[in-house]
């Protein structure tokens, strides 16, 4: 009998085991990772003589869109942008079209990865819907890949267009009119496919604009292939994008304080001839740039007056402004140096004032080391940036005292210095990197030699008209990316392009990988440009 009840205790325990069991093993399963799938479209997909103004696409489950706006791609463009609905999570997104679609045309519908699943956001990737108004599909393409003129990294949405070469077409197209065909690199892409092409002669473009796909000089970046391009055409071409040099356009001065008016611009200011007249008298005036703004400084003594002609030329561009201004704010003579501690062994030690200088008595500046000993040096002054330059031979692991005297420097308002003294130290050799290039192949002379940063930011330069051997000799520690510039025009700059002289930018080329440089190393780098 005692049996019998142990063996029915026995089988309750199992019992329970059992339920607890099965109450813990409950989940939610595995990841769904599964892209949504499109079960039927109206019309349907690579449909022909499409004449609807509606599109109705159904998937598997409930999807929603995700930055449709960047990710959606129509080719050609439509003038007025459709209607995608819901905008919320649906099994069904329906395109209301709201323009005259052109007549046997092929359309293409690229989603990028806007479209996903509501739940875990698995995108359905590429996905296009195509159509043709006319009998059949344009099934012709074209590779192209896009990089910066200049930079290493290129911006990510640049939208790739071919304009139709016909009889309405002429290089001003492209700033008024809205492409044949287009696609975009989206948030990733290096390399694109324009699909659905027809045959005929194109004009190949990249912009990286403001989503209107049409050319505006002042905000977008442009590449194109000079010569047009015929389809079909199976060659990968490559455009580089570059932004163009505006034409100089100068603005109306504000004045500032009663000796200072400033003058916004666009373009390159360097070299424009401003004039300013008080009736028929020509008033003294200094131009210079002010920093760090695209904004010229006009600098004039004080004059009474009801108002002032200001007459500004450069290349093409004239204009006469008429400008009044009162103000009680003044100008003073402030001196300051560019490096307050530490002296690079590379640079020029620099100072800037806060007013034009027209004079200098170098008898009343000097330089003296750590023992007390005078330095030579020499002066130059570069006027457009209001900085004086000192230039003498520096040596490791020293300290100058540097001492302007009064009268050392007068401004454009015969204002002089007070005494001034400031002082600058060097570090040891050992601090530095020493880096040296041999160069394999160049092309041609003469080449700009430029170490950036990371972030494109130019650190050092050198300039070549033949030697193959350059030297960066004293350089800061660090990872340096390494480019050549042909510099075609021997300007030592790199030149920019322009769509409308169909001239493409000076020629860059980079070395592959970072350059390390590090303290006390001596690095030497051979760069085959072939």
């Amino acid at each position: 009998m005692l049996k019998t009840h142990f063996k029915y205790l026995a089988l309750l325990l199992v019992f329970l085991t059992i339920g607890c069991a099965k109450r813990g093993s409950i989940t939610g399963g595995d990841k769904d990772t599964i892209a949504p799938v499109l079960k039927s479209s109206l019309p349907k997909n690579f449909s022909t003589n499409f004449n609807g103004k509606q599109i109705k696409l159904v998937f598997d489950e409930y999807v929603k869109l995700k930055n449709a706006n960047k990710q959606l791609i129509i080719s050609p463009p439509m003038k007025s942008q459709p209607e995608i609905l819901p905008y919320t999570a649906s099994k069904t997104i329906t395109i209301n079209i709201k323009d005259t679609l052109q007549p046997n045309t092929t359309y293409s519908f690229n989603f990028g990865q806007s479209i996903e699943d509501n739940n875990e956001s698995n995108p359905y990737s590429q996905f296009k819907y195509i159509f043709s108004t006319g009998p059949y599909i344009d099934s012709l393409q074209l590779k192209v890949k896009v990089k910066d003129a200049l930079e290493l990294k290129t911006d990510n949405f640049v939208s790739v267009m071919l304009y139709e070469v016909n009889e309405k077409f002429n290089d001003s197209t492209i700033y008024k009119e809205t492409p044949r065909y287009v696609t975009n690199t989206l948030d990733s892409l290096e390399m694109v496919t324009l699909e659905n092409i027809k045959a005929g002669k194109y004009l190949l473009i990249a912009l990286k604009d403001n989503g209107n796909n049409k050319f505006d000089p002042k905000s977008d970046k442009i590449g194109f292939q000079k010569r047009h391009i015929t389809i079909p055409n199976d060659t990968l071409f490559e455009v580089e994008l570059f932004k163009e040099n505006l034409p100089f356009k100068a603005l109306k001065p504000t004045q500032v304080t009663n000796k200072k008016w400033v003058m916004g611009y666009e373009g390159k200011a360097k070299g424009a001839k401003v004039t300013v007249k008080n009736g028929n008298e020509i008033l003294p005036t200094v131009v210079t740039q002010m920093p760090k703004k695209d904004s010229l400084q006009i600098w004039m003594k004080p004059v009474k007056a009801d108002s002032l002609q200001v007459l500004v030329e450069k290349d093409n561009f004239k204009a006469d402004f008429y400008v009044k201004g009162k103000s009680s704010k003044t100008d003073s003579l402030q001196v300051n140096a560019v490096f307050t501690s530490n002296l690079p062994m590379r640079e020029r030690y620099a100072l800037n004032s806060s007013t034009p200088l027209v004079k200098f008595d170098k008898t009343k500046i000097s330089i003296k080391n750590k023992d007390s000993l005078s330095v030579d040096f020499t002066t130059e002054y570069d006027d457009f940036q209001q900085k004086l330059y000192l230039d003498f031979k520096k040596e490791p692991l020293e300290s100058y005292k540097i001492q302007l005297m009064p009268g050392a420097m007068v401004d454009f308002y015969d204002t002089v210095n007070d005494t001034l003294n400031f002082k600058a130290t060097t570090k040891n050799l050992s601090d530095y990197g020493n880096l040296r290039l041999l160069l394999e192949n160049v092309k041609r002379f003469p080449i700009i030699i430029e170490l950036t940063d990371k972030d494109g930011k130019v650190k050092y330069t050198e300039y070549s008209e033949g030697n193959n051997t350059i030297n960066f000799d004293a350089i800061e520690p660090a990872k340096y990316v390494l480019r050549i510039i042909y510099d075609d025009n021997k300007n030592k700059v790199w030149d920019t392009g322009s769509f409308i002289e169909k001239r493409q930018t000076e020629e860059v080329i980079y070395f592959p990988k970072e350059i390390d440089v590090r303290a006390n190393w001596d690095v030497e780098q051979p760069f085959n440009l072939k």
